[in-house]
């Protein structure tokens, strides 16, 4: 059995304001492809199909395209919802779409949906388990002690029935304890949804959702990772489908197929003037998202304005200088007494900017004093 493992779709997300729904739309088709030509069984997508609970018409549009065409296929398809989802959204024309071999999972029900396939090396049970929390598993298991989302997986685990000795995977949407997470995900206060990767042993493979960037979970579990880079802390992600090959059981092959979106994210850094430059952007695609850091020692007005006629792209804008590096905090009281305008001013300006002010600097702001104040210092 020959499964393709994605996750964290976010249909209908934008970056910063820009519209992706080119980019999903592109990056969604490439996906079926990889999985027909990787000659998969079916499409394993553990949660988080949209970016809101509440999608947009686009969104909805999009993931309705993306079935279709999958429909289309010989290529089973598995889905559970996030805890980014609406769980009645994911979950509308279920039973319509298990005749297409579509099986969607998107609310608990005291015990996950297991479907059984086979292979030629014997049935494979398949558990779909979207994502949960303690309060909504205590309801349909009062009697179970479960004080933590680790007892809260125990719990669900042994209350679905599955036999671990069989050839069985799992597909959720959760914190496992030990992942790394990035800047675009939401972690509890005090990792209190942590789960233990323990609670999986016995399952062959565990194909996750939740955190953005691709990694591995103990033995037998992984995050396929996001599909597209959503912000700019994946801009060093290598986005890429998973590939889970079952042979008999605890017999598993993983690997993975790159995805080439269609606007990467760049990052850029160095002075104005030299980003400006024709000679230094004449080679790059100009259509990327860009993420640019400035090293210029003063601030530049109207800099984004400027920089988006050559890079229209732009989703993060910084400095990389002497002020931004020294991390200055003004305390203490400062006698104003004692001080004219243009002391206080100097003083303030070195304390933020990590330097002095030159002289057209100081020229500018003492004629500016004088045409406040008059002629003092």
């Amino acid at each position: 059995m020959k499964l393709a493992h994605i996750a964290d779709l976010h249909l209908g997300k934008r970056l910063d304001n820009f519209s992706l729904y080119e980019d999903q739309q592109h990056i969604l088709t490439q996906i079926i492809d990889i999985a027909l030509k990787e000659y998969c069984d079916g499409i394993l997508i553990a949660g988080d199909v949209y970016d809101k609970s509440m999608p947009s018409a686009e969104a909805v549009r999009l993931f309705n395209d993306f079935l279709t065409k999958l429909s289309k296929t010989d290529l089973s398809v598995y889905i559970i919802s996030g805890n980014h989802d609406s769980p009645e959204r994911v979950d509308y024309a279920s039973e319509m779409l298990k005749k297409a071999d579509i099986h969607i999972c998107a609310e608990y029900n005291g015990k996950p949906d297991i479907v059984t396939v086979s292979d030629g090396y014997g049935e494979l049970d398949i558990c779909l388990m979207p994502f949960v929390k303690p309060s909504t598993v205590r309801a349909y298991h009062p009697d179970a002690e479960i004080e933590s989302y680790t007892d809260m997986m125990r719990t669900v685990i042994k209350e679905s029935g599955i036999d671990l000795d069989r050839r069985c995977v799992m597909v959720c949407h959760q914190f496992i304890t030990g992942s790394s997470t990035c800047d675009s995900e939401y972690a509890a206060v005090g990792t209190l949804d942590n789960i233990d990767a323990s609670v999986f042993e016995g399952f062959d493979y565990v194909a996750l959702g939740h955190l953005h960037s691709p990694q591995n979970v103990g033995k037998n579990a992984r995050y396929s990772g996001t599909p597209l880079k959503y912000s700019v802390s994946e801009i060093a992600h290598k986005k890429s489908v998973t590939i889970v090959e079952l042979k008999g059981k605890g017999e598993v092959e993983i690997s993975t197929v790159p995805l080439t979106p269609l606007r990467d994210m760049i990052p850029l850094k160095g002075r104005y003037d030299a980003l400006m430059s024709q000679e230094f952007y004449k080679d790059l695609d100009l259509d990327a998202f860009y993420s640019i850091t400035l090293t210029d020692e003063d601030e530049i007005p109207y800099v984004l304005n400027k920089l988006r006629t050559v890079y229209k792209n732009i989703v993060s804008l910084n400095y990389d200088n002497i002020r931004t590096r020294t991390e200055t905090v003004i305390t203490g009281e400062v006698s104003t007494e004692t001080k004219s305008p243009l002391e206080l001013f100097s003083s303030l300006f070195t304390q933020q900017m990590g330097r002095e002010m030159d002289e057209a600097q100081s020229e500018y702001v003492r004629n500016l004093i004088e045409e406040i104040w008059g002629n003092e210092e």
